[in-house]
């Protein structure tokens, strides 16, 4: 308690972490504000229905990514998905479309465009899905529409309205990036999720106690146990690492020596961090935006079950994009043959690997084989929210026993604090922790 105490007055006396820190919440309370802004012309006390068709399925999750937004009828119902699905699009582009691969080598003036592809492709995915959410909000919620509201009027003016909202967020989250603490986007996408915790938690423990032979409080501790556990697997997972000995041979320049230690790459067991459950959950949400929120209730066949979360076929698929996706960011994000250049420019090699191509084949297989192991653990943890529902734990509060929810808890967390200790150690002061470091998601994946 008393490290805790003086950790907290180390960072009030960081001037720049202090700032970084109130401009994060100041910014994050005005999300949470907007959250509750309701669309002109609806009548909040009349949205009974929405909430509960939002309380369970796909739109539950969907709900929970907007951090409630989407069933206040708010205007920034549609949350920050809109752009992860753009990024998703962009980003395979960048694989098969050499223009996007030409831009992509431009540097710094190439991701400017990249990024203004990105927002114009976020604005026509938008003005697809808001009309959609509108029609689903007057058939489940009608009567609290303004009986003098002319409906085409409405519809425009709320989709400039709701598109306007998610491009705040996007804005918001940008801002969190550059003045505030962490990556703005996990970030916002955070807060959302945790938003929903206290009340998913307080449902959880009044159906334990309420309902006969629903196990008690003995059933709820259990709960809690196994959720430690999960979140001490999604941990061991973001923070995994595969060291590779690089052996530095000696120069001298001068009358100095260089190089002759020995030092280590880490490559990260899952290199993708949470990327891949991201976008195949963006991916997944496809359908239910094809079929109309509205008519996801009424869905049969293969669209029913691709909109329920509990599926076999929704898990399965589900499961499968994040390996596939785990391989696709994994590859784009690190580069052997970058890495086996730099390492053979400094005078580096692996004991018993010849330098240049032999290094890059080398490093590519130990990338396979610890990927592998680390996108399936990914994809289990991934479905581990259907399987605590088979246990009769409620939709809401299973969403935190893996999933989406978990992994960007766990990593962004992380990261953030990572930050913190970062800014800390700079000035000299103690870390967040008695012994060693704090390891997050990101880091430079190459030491040397």
């Amino acid at each position: 308690m008393r490290k805790s105490i003086e950790t907290l007055k180390n960072i009030w006396k960081i001037e720049d972490l202090r700032q970084r820190i109130l401009i994060t919440i100041l910014f994050v309370a005005i999300y949470r504000f907007g959250s509750y802004v309701v669309l002109p012309g609806i009548n909040p006390a009349m949205l009974t229905q929405l909430h509960k068709q939002t309380s369970e399925g796909l739109l539950a999750l969907l709900n929970m990514f907007s951090g409630g937004a989407f069933s206040n009828a708010s205007i920034f119902a549609l949350g920050i998905m809109p752009y992860i699905s753009a990024s998703i699009v962009i980003q395979l582009l960048a694989i098969a479309v050499p223009y996007f691969q030409k831009i992509q080598r431009e540097g710094e003036s190439g991701r400017r465009k990249i990024n203004q592809y990105t927002r114009i492709l976020t604005i026509a995915i938008l003005i697809f899905q808001a009309p959609s959410y509108l029609i689903n909000l007057k058939m489940q919620a009608g009567p609290s529409l303004n009986a003098s509201l002319d409906w085409t009027f409405f519809i425009i003016t709320s989709t400039i309205i709701l598109a306007a909202g998610s491009m705040f967020i996007l804005w918001l989250g940008e801002r969190i990036t550059d003045k505030g603490i962490g990556n703005g986007i996990s970030f916002i996408i955070l807060i959302g999720i945790i938003a929903r915790l206290p009340q998913s938690l307080f449902q959880e423990v009044v159906s334990r106690l309420s309902s006969p032979g629903a196990g008690g409080i003995v059933m709820f501790l259990l709960e809690i146990v196994f959720l430690l556990f999960v979140i001490a697997g999604a941990i061991l997972l973001v923070q995994g690492v595969r060291k590779i000995p690089v052996q530095y041979a000696k120069r001298i320049v001068g009358n100095k020596q260089y190089g002759g230690a020995r030092q280590y790459i880490p490559l990260k067991v899952n290199a993708a961090n949470v990327m891949p459950i991201i976008f195949a959950q963006a991916i997944m949400f496809i359908p239910i935006t094809l079929v109309g929120f509205s008519n996801a209730a009424t869905a049969s066949g293969i669209v029913r079950a691709f909109v329920d979360h509990t599926s076999f076929w929704y898990n399965f698929v589900f499961a499968i994009l994040i390996i596939v996706f785990t391989y696709f960011y994994t590859a784009i994000t690190i580069n052997p043959n970058q890495m086996a250049e730099d390492m053979k420019r400094n005078n580096g090699f692996i004991p018993g690997i010849k330098p240049g191509k032999n290094t890059a084949e080398y490093i590519d297989a130990i990338m396979s084989r610890i990927t592998l192991p680390g996108s399936i653990f990914l994809a289990i943890i991934a479905i581990f929210p259907a399987f605590a529902g088979v246990f009769g734990v409620k939709a809401e509060f299973a969403q935190f026993f893996g999933g989406t929810s978990l992994l960007i808890l766990v990593g962004v967390v992380l990261d953030t604090l990572q930050q913190v200790e970062s800014h800390l150690l700079m000035r000299h002061y103690d870390g967040l922790l008695n012994s060693g470091r704090i390891k997050g998601r990101s880091g430079n994946v190459a030491a040397y």
